[in-house]
């Protein structure tokens, strides 16, 4: 078999907890705990990282399905509790903030920042008359979707850095799309950055970032993984195989193995304890790669081809919705709601 250019072959992923992979790496501090089932994991990135990565402050919240009414509710208390600590960090609380939706109304899974914009409170034209005098409570909010190049013809980051002149926002909360390398996290994290963000990375058309360094005011990203690609699929169903064949390995003696159907049995905590010889077995020499080898060769099978396709779920309008209701609710909260 002949060797693999890993760097050439990168699968991509927008999550810092992605390119991780939970093991510990040179410029990288992590803090984790977590609350009703809901992870909480905190990134500290410095200025030199194995991750190349901007310098800053990484916050994923890993959750279950938020179609449920009662998770969602929690999902939203965590949320609003991590975005009102990374404000009152940077001392932004109170301020003047300028909400801006990426990504695209007419795509489903890309439509996250526009619903989310859409959505939340705007107070900015109660400021801007005299005669009315705001409760305290309330934040000076303002909105808007920039769109996409291929509708508009105009880099997102420049129609921001347009408006940023004009209104003077001492803040930009910027929403957008994200793509995870990993099936467990579409649609179950959210990411919350104070470096900024590149708009399109969710359908895979990465753009000029928005950040501090290109709009000249503090950028704070929140992201959701709603696609993933080919590659991805294709790799993990192959490791799914491996923890399946290691379930039924370790308990192929149980007689409740044998009498449950094939839909109850849960084996995603197995560890894979296959070893190198029965996985050459099973899937020949694929199955003595290593994870990032694997991935790397389905890339370099599927994408000269191109059926290293962008994928989401059938139900993604439904979902969307409720995303973007999480967003939206604790974002309004922390604005116009929490205290100093």
């Amino acid at each position: 078999m002949h060797e693999i250019d890993l760097k050439k072959y990168q699968v991509r992923s927008d999550l810092v907890v992605d390119i991780l992979g939970g093991g510990k790496a040179k410029g990288v501090q992590i803090e984790e705990r977590e609350e009703n089932d809901i992870k909480i994991s905190n990134i500290y990135l410095e200025k030199e990282n194995a991750l190349s990565k901007k310098e800053g402050r990484y916050i994923t919240i890993s959750f279950q399905d938020v179609t449920d009414k009662d998770n969602q509710k929690l999902v939203e208390e965590v949320f609003a509790t991590e975005l009102h600590h990374l404000l009152k960090e940077k001392q932004l609380l109170k301020k003047k903030c300028l909400i801006v939706g990426l990504g695209n109304r007419e795509s489903t899974p890309d439509s996250l920042g526009p619903k989310v914009a859409d959505g939340v409170l705007v107070t900015r034209y109660l400021f801007e008359i005299e005669e009315i005098q705001v409760e305290k409570r309330f934040s000076n909010v303002a909105s808007i979707v920039p769109g996409v190049s291929g509708t508009t013809g105009i880099e997102s980051s420049d129609i921001i850095l347009g408006i940023v002149e004009k209104i003077k926002p001492d803040y930009i909360i910027a929403i957008d799309a994200l793509a995870s390398s990993s099936i467990d996290r579409m649609n179950k994290t959210i990411q919350m950055t104070d470096t900024g963000i590149h708009p399109g990375s969710g359908v895979g058309n990465k753009r000029r970032e928005v950040s501090f360094d290109t709009v000249g005011v503090p950028v704070i990203a929140i992201g959701i993984p709603t696609v993933i690609d080919g590659v991805t699929i294709v790799s993990d169903t192959i490791f799914y195989m491996m923890r399946q064949f290691s379930y039924r390995k370790e308990n192929f003696d149980k007689k409740s193995l044998k009498m449950a159907p094939i839909t109850s049995q849960n084996y995603l905590e197995q560890e894979d304890n296959l070893t190198k010889e029965e996985k050459e077995k099973l899937f020949g020499m694929v199955g003595g790669l290593e994870e990032e080898e694997m991935k790397s060769l389905i890339f370099e099978v599927l994408t000269p081809i191109g059926y290293n396709l962008m994928v989401t779920v059938k139900e993604m309008d439904f979902i969307t919705e409720k995303l973007a209701g999480v967003l939206i609710h604790g974002i309004d909260y922390v604005l116009h709601e929490e205290g100093e």
